[in-house]
């Protein structure tokens, strides 16, 4: 056995679940199980150095969560993200982090404390300067992580979370289908700006035509092509 594969299997039976469970979501949130994707357990058991058990306590979660559908004595098939699953999940995160935006907002907070909106602002920039969308895409990620967790709501900030992998996927998967990020990002700057005067009206406003107009645009590129199996 591999010295990898025998470091996994010497864990507990409940700490090799949660690994496989881990390693198996993101490995589909990335795309690198793509959806419609069929795979079967002993190649995933395979693939992580585990034994077929950990496996299948790991697919009975990721499909309690609507990622996999899994396949009795064979393994998983990764789900599909339709428009409409898409519209759903938009219209929950629009209306949880346009929440927590107001209440960010109307703490005035200092430069110090969204220190990290502004450092993502600024690693968007240097992202695109390179036209390194995945860089851009994380920067991207960690602005509205940020946003969420400086509201001061930690089951708001956790809601959004939870809400927000559902999206992963298909955002990941038509980054470079859509237009070059140069707008997404300045609003991002101008939704900061709202923050620091303490304009919840405005920040409020500006968060809602950023998102609104990303959604509307992600859709459109999954019905444009035909990507209903995301």
């Amino acid at each position: 056995m591999a010295p990898a594969a025998e470091a996994l299997s010497s864990r507990s039976p409940e700490r090799s679940a949660q690994v496989a469970y881990a390693k198996i979501k993101q490995r589909i949130l990335d795309n690198d199980y793509a959806p419609g994707i069929a795979v079967l357990e002993q190649a995933l058991a395979d693939d992580l150095g585990l034994s077929r058990t950990p496996i299948r306590e790991a697919l009975v979660r990721l499909e309690q969560e609507g990622l996999v559908q899994v396949v009795p004595r064979h393994g998983m098939k990764v789900l599909p993200l339709s428009p409409k699953d898409m519209r759903e999940i938009y219209e929950i995160m629009i209306s949880l982090e346009l929440t927590a935006t107001d209440l960010l907002a109307r703490r005035r907070p200092s430069e110090t404390e969204i220190a990290p909106l502004m450092q993502a602002c600024d690693d968007m920039e240097e992202a695109l300067s390179r036209d390194d969308l995945k860089a851009w895409a994380r920067a991207d990620e960690r602005f509205h992580f940020s946003l969420v967790e400086l509201c001061g709501n930690k089951r708001l900030a956790t809601m959004v979370m939870g809400i927000w992998e559902q999206s992963h996927r298909a955002r990941m998967f038509t980054l470079r289908l859509r237009p070059k990020p140069v707008d997404s990002t300045r609003e991002h700057r101008d939704v900061v700006n709202a923050i620091l005067k303490g304009d919840a009206t405005l920040a409020r406003q500006l968060y809602r035509n950023h998102r609104e107009k990303a959604s509307d645009g992600m859709i459109a590129i999954i019905e444009q092509f035909g990507l209903t199996r995301l």
